[in-house]
Parts: C-alpha cells; structure tokens; sequence
C-alpha cells in the first residue's frame, strides 16, 4: 500500500494540534482565576485564598510547562510538511508568530518565575503584579495565535503577486472578518474550561472532606461563574455560526447536514451523512429550525454542501458528529450549572454527593467540547489551508515522502504518550498532596531545585503521606 504524505501529514498535524490545544485552554482560564485569587487574599489577608492561589499554582505549573513542550514542535511542521504554505504565507505567519513571542512569551517568562518562586521572597504586591501579568500574557498569546488562524479561515487583507502572499492592510489581515468572534468564543471555552476543572477538583476534597473551608469558596465562586458563562457561550456561538455563514457556507452545511440549497431546513438530531452519495441515509429532525437558528426565519434559505464540487467538500460526516458533540456537551454544561443554583439556597451542593461526583465527572467535558469545536473548524474548511485560495495538497512539500511522514507520525506519538503520563503523574502527585502541605508548619531550611516541574513538587509530600496514613 502506497502511503500518501498528504493524508499522513494532515494526521499529524491534526494529532499535534489537538494534544496541544487542551493545555493553553486550561492555562488560560487558570491564570485568571489565579490572578483573582491573589487578588482576593491581598484584600482579605484570608489564609483560605492563599491555600487555593497556591495549590492552583502549582497545577498551572505542570499544565503550562506540558504546553509549551507539546506546542514547540508545530512551528517546526511548517517548515517539514508545509514549505510551500510556509514560503506563501510567511509575510504574514512569519510577523504575527513573531508578535506573540514577543509580546506575550518573553512576558510569561518574565513574571512566571516570580509567579512559581518568589513567593516570601518578594513583597505581596509583587506577586500579585506578577499573577496578573502572566494573566495578561496567556490572552495576548491567544489573540496573535487566534488571528493566525482565522486569517487562514478568513484571509483579508492581503493580494496574491508571484504565488505568495503580500499584506496591504495589517489592521484588515490581523482584524480579519472572523477574528473577534473565534478570540470571544476561544476565551469564553477557556474560562469553562478553569472553571469545570476548578469545581470538579474542588468536589473531589469536599466528598473526601480536605481543607473544606478553603475548598467551599473555590466551588461557589465557580458555580456562580459557569451559571453565566456557560449560557452566555452559547449566545457568542450562536453569532460565531452566523458570521461562518457568511464567509464559509459549506462549513456550516457541513454542520447542519444539508446538501440542498432549500427553506425550511430541519435541525437534525441524527443523521448519517453518505459523501459519496450526497444525501443522508438515515435522519430525524426538528422541522425548520435549523433555518430558524440560522436566519432567524423559519422559511429562510440555508446553502446546500453540493454547491461546492465533490473534491472542494469537507468531510461531512466528521464535521456533522463533531458538531453535535460540542453542542450537546454546551447543553450539559448549562444543565449543570443550572441545578447548581437550585442546590445553592442553604448550601445543598456542598452537601450532595450525587452533584459533587457529577461536578468531578465534568472536568474532562470541557476538554472534549474543545477538541469537538477544534476538528469542526479546521476540517470544515477541508480542502483549504486557506480559504478558498490554497488547497492542502498545494501546501504540501514536494519532497516529502509517505514514509517520512510515516516516521515522524509516530515519533511524535510515542514522545507525546510519554509527555502525556508524565504530566498526569505530576498532576495527580498534587492533587493527592492537596492544600494540606501548604497549611503546614515548616521547620529548618527546605531547598528547592529552580527547574519547571519543581513547582510543582512540595517538601511536605511525605508528611502529608505520613499524616494520610
């Protein structure tokens, strides 16, 4: 069997990104609610919200350091998959990647290691400035990186002169047409994103009853979060959908499982897309809503995905599915916070069992409703790199080979499997400590190594293990 480098290094670059994706997804929302948290201690001086700024600290630590491991190596693709979108495109990619090293990674790196260590050692207010800027560092990193990706989803900007893209408008290239609604929708995923794990960490003490104190604030503060949030995302989706409507209308075909240009569209609950028949087997649907949600109008016309040429069609069946897995987990996630405010009145969902294991049953939804929203977006714009002007196998490099492809696949695989056990490790090692260590009296001198992970380890692991015991 002939192996194809297109379709291989599609797979790898998809495998990179969406193992990438769900740790500044995390980290971004983390350090905010980081920030708050030291915030609320400067103003208290409460011990409670100095256990939490710390604890969660130490997981930013494992999360961001996993991030910046996993996401290194995409730059490095560019250059071995896709020289030729690399070459066109790099009047553009190449300044703006270089933005957000600048602007929000050597501000990272700043402030991170105050952040991690300089706890006793600089002033509070030092820290807290030192939170908040690495706060402020996780959002502009995503806005250079979001509208990298939505000018590839909506090029503007910009005239084509020898096969290469030249910019004639920086503010219309960077401010693209989709860019604000991907960088509202991304931000919002991220704070759910902190604010599920939050809850579901902090349900996981409550029913063991550790710090419960400490751990009753973080789970109303965020309960009180998602109850707004998790509505609101689907408001911002709603208008996200419109403005794909009018700049990639087979995508939200794709979406919608419609493959004929018509009024009245229903909303399918389940279909099974056939591709090479261009209709669906099998649906069951809410007659003429999809029109509604689409264009506020129940007869109104949504495009069909045989407008475009067979080989010009996303697959429509992953982007269907994935589609309905991202909304569907938007839906639970509503649902929960829902019922947590019906528990609120006299502190029920402190003392629910049943609410708690649901609230540490979400923590992975978030993650798998941004991969879900990640494979619709970059597989609904399939053929594209960018859209409607490059193709995927136009991008490609020419001498590139399926076995190399092949080889490289699996390297990062094996690598990413071993990356991915580690951080789980460090992850759990501090969940098991808990906030107990930190409460601690300490006696002597304690040295700790100045490397990444260290954050992450505490001097009282084997007292509090004692303690457990």
């Amino acid at each position: 069997m002939e192996l194809d480098p297109l379709l291989l290094s599609r797979l790898q670059f998809a495998f990179v990104v969406c193992f990438h994706a769900i740790f500044p997804v995390f980290t971004i929302g983390l350090a905010s609610y980081i920030a708050v948290l030291h915030g609320i201690f400067y103003k208290t001086e409460n011990d409670a919200w100095d256990r939490l700024a710390q604890f969660w600290t130490k997981m930013f630590a494992v999360v961001f350091g996993m991030g910046v491991v996993t996401g290194i190596v995409m730059s490095f693709q560019f250059g071995t998959n896709w020289s030729n979108f690399s070459f066109a495109t790099s009047n553009f990619l190449g300044p703006v990647l270089s933005y957000e090293v600048v602007t929000a990674f050597f501000l990272e790196a700043a402030f991170l290691g105050v952040l991690l260590f300089g706890r006793g050692k600089v002033p509070e207010g030092v820290h807290l400035f030192a939170a908040i800027m690495v706060a402020v560092g996780t959002f502009i990193s995503s806005f250079w990186i979001l509208s990298a990706n939505s000018w590839m989803q909506t090029p503007a900007g910009y005239e084509m002169v020898d096969g290469r893209f030249h910019i004639t408008s920086w503010m219309a290239a960077i401010f693209n047409p989709s860019f604000w609604y991907r960088f509202v929708h991304m931000g919002m995923a991220s704070f759910l994103t902190g604010g599920f794990v939050v809850a579901g960490v902090s349900a996981w003490f409550l029913l063991r009853h550790r710090d419960v104190e400490a751990n009753k604030k973080a789970l109303s503060m965020c309960l009180w979060l998602l109850l707004f949030l998790a509505p609101a995302q689907a408001v911002v989706g709603d208008f996200h959908g419109l403005n794909t409507l009018e700049h990639q209308p087979t995508k939200v075909a794709a979406m919608e499982g419609n493959w004929e240009t018509q009024s009245n569209v229903p909303l399918l609950l389940f279909a099974l897309p056939d591709q090479e028949a261009q209709e669906n087997r099998f649906e069951i649907g809410v007659p003429s809503l999809a029109s509604l949600i689409l264009t506020h109008s129940a007869d109104g016309v949504v495009p069909g995905i045989n407008e475009m040429a067979p080989d010009e069609q996303p697959p429509v069946a992953l982007v269907f599915w994935s589609f309905r897995v991202m909304v569907g987990i938007g839906l639970l996630m509503i649902a929960v916070a829902t019922v947590g405010l019906f528990l609120r009145r006299g502190g029920r969902f402190f003392q629910s069992p049943l609410y708690l294991k649901t609230l540490v049953g979400m923590i992975i939804s978030p993650f798998l409703a941004v991969l879900a929203g990640w494979v619709v977006t970059e597989s609904g714009r399939a053929p594209w790199l960018v859209y409607g002007v490059m193709t995927h196998a136009e991008g490609l490099t020419p001498s590139l080979t399926g076995g190399m492809a092949l080889f490289t696949l699996l390297g990062y695989v094996a690598v990413y499997a071993v990356v991915f056990w580690v951080g789980i490790y460090y992850l759990t090692r501090v969940v098991r400590n808990g906030m107990l260590a930190d409460s601690m009296e300490v006696t002597g001198e304690v040295e700790r190594a100045k490397r990444p992970f260290s954050a992450a380890h505490t001097p009282f692991d084997s007292d509090y293990e004692g303690a457990v015991k």
